[in-house]
C-alpha cells in the first residue's frame, strides 16, 4: 500500500506524493495524533508540512520525532515579516516539533503585497530564514500561500529570492478559474524551469460552508466526504506528475486520502469530473 515517492525539486530527497499535512493534528490530543503517524507508516508517507500557527499541531508531531526524525522530511512555516519575529518562530518551532533542525522552512502565506515587501528586503523575515539555513537549522526554503493571487505572487517571490519549494492551491475548481488557472500554469513552469518543488493543497475544497450546515469536520471549508468523490479529486491531482498534494485538514479524511493515493493513479475524464462538479456544489473557496 505504499505510496508513490517523486523527486522534491532538487533537494535529493523523494518524497511521497502526499504530504501529511499536520494542521490536521491542531486540535486533536496525542492519541489521535499517534493513531495518524501508525496511518502514515503504514502507507509510505515521509513528509510532513506543519506551521508555527496550526494550533497545537508542532507539539503533536514533536513526540513523533523522538522515534523517527530520520523517517520524514520535515517542513513547518513562519507567518512573521520581520527577521526578530521570525528568527524567534523558527527557534520555537524546532523546540516543539523537538529537533536540532528541519528540512524545510517555508515563509508562510505570503500573498499580500506589503507583507511581500517587508519579508523579502533586508530586516525581513529571509533574513532570518537564510540565518537558520548558514547555522544548519533548516535545510531548505520555500514560500506559501493562499487565494487567486498566490501564483503569480510565487513567481514574483521566485524573481527576489531562490526559494526551494512553493505551495498553492489545486483542483478541479482552480483549473477553471478565468486568471488563476493560466497563473498556476505559469508558476509550475517556473519552478520546472528551477527544479522548484510545487506543493498543491485544497484538494478536497468542496466550497465554503453551506448554511445550516452541519460543520462536522475540522476544515475551514466545506470537505468532499464520499469516499469516491475522494478518489477521483486525489487521483486529478496526483495525476500530474510534476506536483505533490497536501493531505486534507481534518483526520478524519486522511484514511481515505491515503487509500485514493496508494492506487495506481488514472486521470479521471473531465466528462466524469464535471459531473462530480455539478452534483457536489463544487465552488470557489476564495471568492471569485
Amino acid at each position: 500500500m505504499s505510496i508513490e515517492k517523486r523527486p522534491f525539486g532538487r533537494t535529493g530527497h523523494d518524497s511521497s506524493a502526499i504530504l501529511f499535512g499536520a494542521a490536521a493534528l491542531g486540535r486533536v490530543d496525542q492519541a489521535v495524533a499517534d493513531h495518524v503517524l501508525d496511518l502514515l507508516l503504514e502507507y509510505g508517507v515521509n513528509h510532513i508540512d506543519v506551521a508555527a500557527s496550526y494550533g497545537d499541531a508542532e507539539l503533536r508531531v514533536g513526540p513523533w520525532m523522538d522515534r523517527h526524525r530520520n523517517d520524514f522530511f520535515l517542513a513547518t512555516k513562519t507567518g512573521d515579516r520581520d527577521y526578530e519575529g521570525a528568527k524567534a518562530s523558527i527557534h520555537r518551532s524546532l523546540e516543539r516539533l523537538r529537533t536540532d533542525h528541519v528540512d524545510l522552512i517555508q515563509l508562510h502565506a505570503l500573498i499580500h503585497p506589503d507583507e511581500w515587501d517587508q519579508a523579502l528586503s533586508p530586516g525581513g523575515a529571509i533574513d532570518a530564514v537564510v540565518e537558520a539555513q548558514e547555522q544548519g537549522l533548516a535545510r531548505f526554503i520555500g514560500v506559501t500561500g493562499h487565494g487567486w493571487n498566490v501564483a503569480a505572487m510565487h513567481r514574483r517571490s521566485l524573481e527576489r529570492f531562490d526559494f526551494d519549494a512553493v505551495l498553492m492551491p489545486w483542483n478541479w475548481v482552480a483549473a477553471h478559474h478565468r486568471t488563476y488557472a493560466a497563473d498556476f500554469e505559469a508558476t509550475v513552469a517556473a519552478c520546472k524551469a528551477k527544479n522548484v518543488a510545487v506543493q498543491t493543497i485544497k484538494s478536497l475544497a468542496r466550497g465554503p460552508w453551506q448554511a445550516g450546515a452541519s460543520r462536522n469536520r475540522t476544515t475551514w471549508y466545506q470537505p468532499l466526504e464520499g469516499e469516491d468523490d475522494i478518489r477521483m479529486a486525489v487521483h486529478w491531482v496526483l495525476s500530474r506528475p510534476d506536483i505533490f498534494l497536501n493531505s486534507v485538514g481534518d483526520v478524519g479524511l486522511l484514511p481515505s486520502v491515503l487509500r485514493a493515493a496508494s492506487e495506481m493513479i488514472t486521470l479521471p475524464d473531465d466528462a466524469a469530473m464535471a459531473a462530480q462538479s455539478e452534483r457536489t456544489g463544487l465552488a470557489s473557496i476564495f471568492g471569485l
